[in-house]
């Protein structure tokens, strides 16, 4: 009997945790407890996660990499990722996928974020203690400190108790994913007691965003590639027709598997072979592109937090959404490659713009089908950055890249 894959697992658990919550109401809800115990297992380890994976990233770096070509890497990554977050806000607040559904939380939970000047947004980027930081969950806090850590380890790679330093990192990074995966294992009942115990306390109109999310989340993804396609065409005079078609085989790996990482080796191979990027642009933008760059992931996160807003009907100001995409903009640079990143990434963000943590369920059921836009935007975000970075170097061969 062949076994059923984790994704058609947390399908199925999502499909009759609905059902069940349908049929027995609010004499399931009890059951989300144990959801809420699959939440905070994710959760435990998400700090030391998303530090091991910044400062390996950075740290990995050469000195001579970081000056004017890993300037240009890191501008490229942010700047696209703000961009898709801004461009994913603006999709949400105009289709408006959560709207009509009104949980009400907590005031002073929404206060707490809503009621932040800029001086305190400001500062709040600033850790005096990085072990406050990292007890209080402050990722904004403990991902800046990642990243001066990982440049200090890059600036002093030739003494050899750096490299004791490295390993160790790296080690604690490797077994930090093994847990983060061994508690996936658990996803599929975590999301059925999630799922039953919401539905059977609001009902089945928890349906309604999901459709909705999707479509937004799946129309802002296509235009922003197209709109970022054409901007890379114009400056390194590649037609976007033959963009398409020299990076057609990455773009369908990702789309179908889901996955930046098993996408990673397709998507330097196809850079190489068929780009004509150069192999020192390659082999430094795209691996650092697949902890650093997230432009799919910007966009959910985004798109999510809207939603979430909608959904609890609480207003959105101007600083309120700066801040929602701020926050998920530097998110994303602790990305590393496990199964269930999504959901991962929305226990972080989640409790932070001041939603109940149990609201990533909502979206669990579709979780998949964004994991596709979001790993299509991420891998050819990486791509394009590649191609950008190298036009400016002069590292671009055209012979390799117009060949048949």
């Amino acid at each position: 009997m062949r076994k059923i894959s984790m994704t058609n697992q947390i399908m199925l658990a999502t499909i009759l945790g609905i059902f069940i919550g349908v049929l027995f109401g609010e004499n399931i809800t009890e059951v989300k407890i144990i959801g809420d115990i699959f939440l905070r297992l994710i959760q435990m380890p998400i700090i030391l996660l998303i530090m091991t994976a910044v400062i390996k990233a950075v740290g990995n770096l050469n000195p001579k990499d970081l000056g004017k070509l890993g300037t240009k890497t890191f501008s490229l990554f942010l700047v696209s990722s703000v961009i898709a977050a801004f461009f994913g806000v603006g999709f949400a607040l105009w289709i408006k996928p959560g709207l009509n559904l009104n949980i009400p939380i907590p005031n002073e939970t929404i206060n707490s974020v809503a009621n932040s000047s800029w001086s305190d947004m400001l500062l709040e980027f600033f850790p005096t203690n990085i072990v406050g930081s990292m007890a209080e969950g402050n990722m904004i806090q403990v991902i800046l400190f990642s990243i001066l850590f990982g440049l200090a380890i890059s600036t002093n790679k030739k003494r050899e108790t750096i490299q004791t330093v490295v390993k160790f990192i790296d080690e604690l990074n490797q077994v930090i994913i093994q847990l983060v995966t061994l508690v996936m294992k658990l996803a599929p009942i975590g999301i059925f007691a999630l799922m039953a115990g919401v539905t059977g306390e609001i009902g089945i109109e928890v349906l309604i965003p999901l459709t909705k999310f999707l479509l937004t989340f799946g129309i802002a993804s296509l235009l922003f590639l197209l709109l970022w396609f054409i901007v890379v065409s114009i400056y390194t005079k590649i037609s976007v027709f033959e963009l398409v078609k020299k990076s057609w085989n990455v773009m369908l790996v990702a789309f179908t598997t889901t996955s930046s990482a098993i996408t990673l080796p397709v998507a330097m191979d196809n850079a190489k072979r068929n780009l004509g990027i150069s192999e020192k642009v390659t082999d430094l933008v795209l691996p650092l592109g697949l902890a650093l760059n997230s432009n799919g992931l910007a966009m959910f996160l985004s798109i999510s937090s809207i939603t979430f807003s909608q959904i609890y009907n609480v207003e959105t100001s101007f600083a309120t959404i700066i801040q929602s995409i701020l926050l998920c903009t530097l998110a994303t640079l602790g990305t590393v490659v496990v199964p269930g990143g999504g959901l991962v990434a929305l226990t972080v963000v989640v409790p932070a713009l001041g939603f109940p943590l149990e609201s990533v369920a909502l979206l669990a059921g579709i979780d998949w089908f964004s994991g596709m836009f979001r790993t299509l935007l991420n891998v050819m975000g990486d791509t394009s950055t590649a191609l950008v970075v190298a036009k400016s170097e002069g590292e671009i061969n055209y012979d390799i890249l117009r060949a048949d």
